[in-house]
């Protein structure tokens, strides 16, 4: 089991290396004082521009895809693997670690991103094949509604269902892919928050009724 916790825990290490914190030092700015307040992509692009924002993307997303395709087959000096654990559930326990990493980074007061970018990479990682719906159902969402962030919790939940249909004996992958995007709609409850008080911001640039918005 200290293989178990080790890698956990180097997985989280990596998720609190966020991109919009450490790319804001060298730009001068604190992602967390504008906009939304949030250290994610979305509002790294709104108030600091696509390029800045796309920076800040690749980073969340890369950093999902090294915890699960890099931290497990870590060797670690003195450690070893540990053939009581299973491979797969050290693949998905190091994922769910670095979403938490993002969300909750030691280095930052435990005040991060929503953790959907670094959920992508994971997500990629352990199955390609489900990125098709969950870009799929986050496009047609924030077409729809211009709401990024009900996008990305209902894409969530597309993904359960994604893997109900791609992996129906997959149990491990389904358990994690309901945590997830249980965690992702727990990040989320200040923007259903505002939705319903009428206050959330929308992505009027992809939203295909903007024009009927008072």
């Amino acid at each position: 089991m200290l293989e178990l916790g080790l890698k956990i825990l180097i997985a989280y290490f990596l998720g609190t290396l966020l991109g919009s914190l450490i790319l804001g030092r060298l730009w001068g700015v604190d992602i967390r004082s504008l906009g939304s307040g949030n250290a994610g992509a979305t509002n790294a692009m709104r108030t600091q521009g696509k390029g800045f924002g796309l920076l800040v993307l690749l980073v969340d997303v890369a950093k999902g895809v090294a915890a699960v395709l890099w931290v497990p087959v870590l060797l670690l000096p003195g450690v070893g693997t540990d053939a009581d654990v299973s491979r797969q559930w050290l693949e998905l326990a190091c994922g769910f670690a670095v979403i938490l990493g993002h969300v909750y980074p030691v280095w930052f007061g435990f005040r991060g991103g929503k953790g959907v970018a670094t959920v992508v990479g994971v997500v990629g990682a352990l199955e390609p094949r489900l990125l098709v719906p969950l870009f799929a159902s986050w496009i047609l969402v924030v077409l729809l509604t211009g709401y990024v962030g009900l996008a990305s919790m209902l894409a969530g939940a597309t993904l359960v269902v994604a893997v109900h249909v791609l992996e129906p004996d997959n149990t491990p992958l389904l358990t994690f892919c309901v945590a997830v995007t249980a965690f992702v709609i727990y990040t989320h409850r200040g923007n259903i928050a505002r939705m319903v008080a009428g206050t959330e911001n929308r992505a009027r640039r992809l939203w295909l009724f903007r024009s009927r918005a008072v």
